[in-house]
């Protein structure tokens, strides 16, 4: 269960009250979490100081009016003065850490850790505390029994909420922008600032309303991809496919279509549960990749794409950090698609991970497939596959994923429909075509050799020096070998795997069973 404000402020207020000694509070948001010591500050009737390699001690309430103190500038000389106050006080160190970390002892840092256990006692029996407050959580081994590390990472939603009232307050008495939010806006906005921190959310609130002279969704979720790029390890895609490019699958597109709301707060309300992911299967070229991105286009989400190949590392541990890392930074920005293409790559291997890698890629993966099955935050997974075999049997099993769709060689009047998309993103009149003759002649394209197709065309028309003509893509059709002609043994093979196991994506793949058919398929 989320915790409230409140919760969080009593929580401090009972640890402090317990004098515990030494609190870790962990958090990019130092504003906040001032905010909320001074509430409990007051609560408690106790004095509230900060204190900075900067600036020294200076009093939190009163931090604007205050001179910096360079005499208390050391971390040595502030822990001294911490430990003679007499003052019923909180005293909050920023940026502590550096202080504290063993991997880059600073020269002083034997000192400064024997003094801190010194004032530990100390701190027991008097009404004073000390709050280290730090974006990283880095402490040695010897403090580790007097420290209680609080996270406090990213807002709760009651806070968001706050934020975006102030901004539109703002907005009203400074630029006059007069700005009504009904309750299925203000949800939108707040669910695309979720996995912001309140700094992060209000500034791009104001560029919203800058822009636009109200809050756009869109530049609120582009925001989040400088937290992507910031961390490095997930990619961020710009969703700028849209599912009208997406020829055939309608079954699909009939799923999808149904969920597109179920990131919604009335989806909860209704006891609809956020759908978990979706494995797309199918032959190389058939627009696995390209229904990841319309996803997120049409649901209006983020689509990150975990490039497996940057989870490992040659330091031990590392792999298995690298995937937590990204597996929090996902559920961070969360809702948004997270999105693995070809996910049998990077599970290959996964059998004789003992003997290869000492079971790095077993971990890893183990870690992965545990976290789809327990995940609560709003990560929608879209896995891509086309060689099931080399997939293991638990990541297929239900509970990891919402469905598994299977998506064959386009029919007829799919390949028809694709002709249509592609000539038209080409600028070209469709009138212009014989549409039913070219489905016709490329029997057994997937959508990527349909594709190539028509540039090819358009690159021997180029030459000839004359518009793209009907002739120019059936020459291209020809010179064409269809991967379903190279591949035909194992594409058979996997059409026989998905009978029995898969959704199809088009009625034309298979027949569809019904109550009374003849022919009973396990989907």
């Amino acid at each position: 269960m989320t915790s409230s404000p409140a919760t969080r402020e009593d929580e401090l207020n009972i640890l402090i009250r317990a004098k515990y000694p030494i609190l870790y509070i962990v958090s990019w948001e130092e504003r906040r979490i001032e905010q909320m010591l001074r509430h409990v500050a007051g609560q408690l009737r106790k004095k509230l100081y900060g204190w900075t390699i900067t600036d020294g001690i200076r009093p939190l309430d009163d931090y604007d009016g205050m001179r910096p103190d360079p005499a208390t500038c050391s971390p040595l000389n502030a822990l001294d003065v911490i430990a003679a106050s007499q003052e019923s006080a909180i005293f909050v160190l920023k940026d502590f850490h550096p202080f504290l970390d063993e991997h880059r002892p600073v020269s002083d840092q034997p000192i400064i850790v024997r003094r801190m256990r010194d004032i530990t006692n100390h701190l027991k029996e008097s009404r004073k505390t000390l709050i280290i407050l730090s974006p990283l959580l880095n402490f040695p081994p010897e403090l580790e029994k007097d420290i209680v590390v609080i996270d406090y990472g990213l807002p709760l939603p009651e806070e968001m909420a706050q934020s975006l009232d102030r901004v539109v307050r703002s907005a009203r008495e400074i630029s006059g922008i007069k700005l009504e939010l009904d309750d299925e806006t203000r949800e939108k906005v707040l669910s695309a600032a979720q996995g912001l921190t309140c700094t992060e959310a209000e500034n791009v609130f104001a560029k919203s309303l800058v822009t636009n002279r109200s809050l756009d969704v869109d530049i609120i979720i582009a925001e989040k991809k400088q937290i992507i790029r910031r961390a490095q390890i997930l990619e961020y895609f710009e969703a700028a496919e849209d599912m009208a490019y997406v020829g055939g699958m309608p079954l699909l597109k009939e799923w999808l279509a149904k969920r597109a709301l179920a990131f919604s707060e009335r989806a909860r309300q209704f006891g609809l549960p956020e759908p978990k992911g979706l494995l797309l299967l199918g032959v190389q070229g058939a627009g696995k990749s390209l229904i990841a991105k319309a996803i997120a286009s049409q649901w209006r989400l983020p689509l990150l794409r975990l490039d497996v190949g940057r989870m490992f590392s040659e330091l031990v541990g590392s792999s298995e950090q690298n995937m937590r890392t990204s597996l929090r930074l996902a559920e961070s920005v969360s809702p948004c698609l997270l999105w693995l293409d070809e996910l049998e790559k990077g599970l290959a291997g996964v059998a004789s991970s003992h003997l290869s890698d000492a079971g790095t890629t077993a971990r890893v993966f183990g870690s992965f497939l545990t976290w789809m099955q327990e995940k609560t935050a709003p990560v929608f997974v879209v896995a891509t596959a086309n060689d099931i075999s080399i997939l293991p049997p638990e990541a297929l099993r239900k509970g990891r994923f919402d469905e598994i769709f299977f998506i064959d060689l386009p029919t007829l009047p799919e390949r028809r429909e694709i002709f249509s998309i592609h000539i038209t993103r080409r600028g070209r009149d469709t009138h212009q075509f014989d549409l039913e003759g070219l489905a016709r002649q490329s029997e057994n394209f997937s959508g990527a050799e349909i594709e190539q197709a028509v540039i090819s065309g358009l690159y021997d028309a180029f030459e000839a020096g004359h518009d793209l003509t009907q002739a120019d893509i059936i020459s291209a059709i020809q010179h064409t070998i269809p991967l379903a002609q190279t591949m035909e043994t194992q594409i058979n093979a996997l059409r026989s795997w998905a009978r029995t196991h898969a959704r199809p994506s088009s009625p034309g793949n298979w027949p569809i069973p019904t109550r009374s058919g003849l022919r009973q398929i396990e989907l």
